[in-house]
């Protein structure tokens, strides 16, 4: 995988080159990446980023796990070069590198094999419960890439990690001796993508995980009494980003900083957000071939037929001015379905309400009882796929998104571009792409009451057709693409290389 020259960049994205003025390949480290293997929002904004990229004239390796979801997506897989042997803690493991057999243009995909720790039934556990050696899997996945990086790719290097999962690569870069001394020169970026989930786990897997006791401490590593994954990133990263301005704000004060406030503050101008993207092409509602039928916004006549047909597979009445609500992704305390589950007008309002999604277990029975207390009011849908994703935003007048927190969101660009406005929290990217009154409607308090308030704005709007029109129409010009985020990104790969080469 040797770096070729890199050609004229695109919207905005300047070409970024190391001081010997070569131009670095940008190496991902994800525990997700679309469409091989994904639970929520990582794996497409990691694609999304990387796409990009591509686009702009870089060049792109990512790593990734081979998880068994792989093979669903790419069953004809190459090995690339010899196993190797990783030494991690007192134990070693074989590791082997694959790639597709005929790969797509894009991203280069490099899937890291370690059958012990990945060929399971999921990604991180099963039956709702973790894996209890996610920690040293983790770790492994971690310091294989760092192994197999100068075997698979010639010349400089940016290492990109994403979340938790990738952190400890940034620490083993700068604590082991022989690792120090190659990466010395490679910048290092990590982004934030939910702070929420942090890679908590006991004292007693340092060794496991080949974490030096040195940086188990309050400056590192350390977090009350736990091992960190994600505090060691932060701390030894070269630049920070999280998925959107309102949310870095955010994860600097001591409510929404899930306990990491103090580390992120000590970043300074290290730290920044970054809104996601949404590949334009994809959620398209003038080219979607998964809807009904297409629309534009100059005629919008075949949205009441991605409508009725909506209304028909969830077993609603036909009714074209009834509102129809949709909401869809994992149904979990953080989406915010206790202020759903206890919302009077969700209830009792004469509107439609349709749920598409699986979660936890006490969210699902209650929304089914939810759907048999009001059949022709309420359907609900737990076995999510894209194509029932598509369809509901495009049938939808209205999107809910009542988050407790919300660190960039897609589902929001993505309903916008159908001409369905988001009824949303204003909490982290949600603040940042829906306009109030404009494209969406936008509450403050997390509470039930403030959640009606935003749903009766919504419908009071929507009985008013031409204007509910103009809303529409504004929505759906709304610009989501990767190209800015890309952009935003290769400045901040700018200022890592400067910082590292400023250390050393």
């Amino acid at each position: 995988m040797t770096a070729p020259a890199m050609p004229t960049p695109g919207f905005g994205a300047p070409v970024i080159r190391v001081p010997d003025g070569g131009a670095p390949t940008i190496v991902h480290l994800t525990s997700e990446y679309s469409p091989f293997a994904r639970t929520g929002g990582l794996a497409e904004a990691v694609m999304g980023l990387a796409n990009q990229q591509v686009k702009d004239g870089a060049n792109v390796v990512v790593f990734v796990p081979l998880y068994r979801s792989v093979r669903d997506f790419a069953p004809d897989l190459a090995p690339l070069g010899r196993p190797i042997r990783v030494d991690l803690g007192f134990r070693s493991e074989e590791v082997r590198f694959f790639r597709e057999v005929q790969p797509p243009a894009g991203p280069k995909v490099v899937f890291v094999d370690i059958p012990a720790a990945f060929s399971r039934a999921g990604l991180y556990g099963e039956s709702g419960t973790d894996y209890a050696d996610n920690a040293r899997r983790f770790a492994l996945f971690s310091r294989a890439v760092l192994d197999g990086i100068p075997r698979l790719i010639v010349g400089p290097v940016l290492v990109h990690a994403h979340d938790w999962h990738a952190s400890l690569a940034l620490m083993y870069m700068r604590t082991y001796g022989d690792l120090r001394e190659r990466y010395a020169t490679t910048p290092t970026v990590l982004s934030v993508h939910n702070a929420g989930y942090q890679g908590h786990f006991p004292a007693s897997m340092l060794n496991e995980c080949g974490i030096p006791p040195e940086v188990y401490d309050f400056r590192h590593l350390e977090w009350y009494d736990r091992i960190n994954f994600l505090k060691g990133g932060l701390t030894f990263a070269d630049m920070v980003v999280t998925v959107s301005p309102t949310h870095a704000q955010e994860l600097c004060t001591a409510g929404g900083g899930f306990g990491l406030h103090e580390v992120f503050q000590w970043l300074g101008s290290r730290f920044s957000g970054i809104t996601n993207g949404i590949d334009q092409t994809l959620w398209d509602p003038t080219t979607d071939e998964q809807i009904t039928a297409p629309y534009s916004r100059s005629d919008l006549a075949n949205k009441a037929r991605c409508k009725a047909a909506l209304q028909r597979s969830f077993g609603l009445p036909q009714r074209r001015r009834t509102p129809l609500f949709g909401m869809a992704g994992r149904m979990v305390a953080q989406k915010g379905l206790d202020l759903v589950l206890n919302s009077q007008l969700v209830w009792n309002l004469d509107a439609q309400f349709v749920f598409l999604g699986a979660g936890e277990a006490k969210y699902e029975r209650a929304l089914l009882a939810l759907a048999k207390a009001r059949p022709r009011h309420v359907g609900v849908q737990l076995d999510f796929t894209d194509r029932l994703e598509h369809r509901l935003i495009a049938g939808a007048d209205m999107f809910l998104m009542p988050s407790q927190y919300e660190p960039c969101g897609l589902t929001q660009m993505r309903a916008q571009r159908y001409g369905s406005l988001p009824v949303g929290r204003r909490v982290g990217g949600i603040a940042d792409t829906v306009q109030d009154d404009t494209t969406g409607f936008l509450f403050d308090a997390y509470l039930p009451g403030a959640l009606d308030w935003a749903i009766s704005r919504a419908v009071a709007r929507f009985a008013d057709l031409d204007g509910w029109t103009v809303r529409m129409d504004t929505a759906m010009q709304q610009d989501f693409s990767w190209e800015r985020s890309a952009a935003a990104y290769a400045q901040v790969y700018a200022r890592a290389i400067d910082t590292v080469h400023a250390r050393a």
